[in-house]
């Protein structure tokens, strides 16, 4: 089979992982930046071009799109649907998963849970903003930040009202959410591959910190789920329409609280903490699904 994972880098953690996986399974796969991809839209008959070069004979690929280039990659990826190519994770769901404030609008009426959560403009009534979400302490985000940068806790009112009004004044979109108290710092990142989660781990923010990313330090280690949560992952990420999702969700005295889905999450974190080949589940997920692909108009 012929596998193409698109990435910006090579020595990435999770693209090099995905390459050594697919070529232990006999794949012809590659790694291709997508970014110095081009698409060429002709009546019935769409290619992407790379390096003057039509692509052909593409059975898969495996989107690892950057948050900042979304939007070019997500088109690279529509393309390869629109030529047949099965494809990992859908280019609608790539969009979907990384509108935060869509994504928390469209699991929150399909009755996933998650923190109470505000999002406005600025000239609003920022006291009711916070008391909408339970007082303080707030969790205010800012919508297109990545690995917990751009995630502030204001403790007080007064700090609240500073950070959001800052914000504003920048032209800034922020989401202001509930502080979940009984998670204590810590999250759960459950990987999903098709219908199963694979892997599952905790991960606990450095004493002082109440974000728990690995990038700021943060710790991890191996967990089973619980029915309801395991349920909770499956069901957001088949919500975005995303085959390889990590969901973050917050445990808490209402039940498992989804923070976020994303559509590219790493490798290196997961597979560390459970032990467990990831990059092997993809790429037996796609062997076992590249074979039915049908194209997407």
């Amino acid at each position: 089979m012929k596998i193409v994972i698109l990435s910006r880098k090579d020595s990435l953690y999770s693209s090099a992982r995905l390459l050594e996986a697919a070529r232990l399974r006999g794949h012809d796969v590659s790694i291709i930046d997508h970014l110095k991809c081009y698409v060429i839209m002709e009546q019935g008959n769409p290619s992407v071009h790379y390096e003057g070069k039509a692509l052909e004979g593409v059975d898969a690929i495996i989107p690892r799109i950057g948050a900042s280039v979304t939007f070019y990659g997500s088109a690279i990826v529509r393309q390869f649907e629109l030529m047949g190519v099965f494809t990992a994770n859908s280019s609608q769901g790539i969009v979907r998963s990384r509108d935060k404030l869509r994504a928390i609008q469209f699991l929150g009426s399909e009755g996933i849970g998650m923190p109470k959560t505000a999002f406005a403009r600025q000239n609003v009534n920022v006291n009711d903003l916070i008391s909408s979400v339970g007082g303080v302490p707030v969790v205010i985000k800012i919508l297109e930040g990545t690995q917990g940068l751009g995630v502030v806790l204001a403790e007080t009112k007064k700090a609240a009202k500073s950070v959001v009004e800052a914000f504003y004044s920048l032209g800034v979109n922020i989401l202001i959410q509930e502080f979940i108290h009984e998670a204590k710092g810590a999250d759960i990142r459950a990987f999903v591959v098709g219908n199963k989660v694979v892997g599952a781990m905790l991960r606990q923010g450095p004493e002082g910190e109440f974000r728990s990313n690995l990038h700021r330090g943060g710790s991890a280690r191996v967990i089973t789920l619980t029915p309801e949560e395991e349920e909770t992952a499956l069901r957001s990420a088949k919500l975005l329409d995303l085959n390889v999702a990590g969901v973050d969700m917050l445990q808490s005295k209402k039940g498992p609280l989804v923070m976020e889905v994303n559509s590219s999450p790493g490798l290196e974190g997961i597979e560390a903490a459970t032990g467990v080949d990831i990059a092997a589940s993809i790429i037996e997920f796609i062997e076992l699904n590249a074979k039915n692909k049908k194209k997407k108009m």
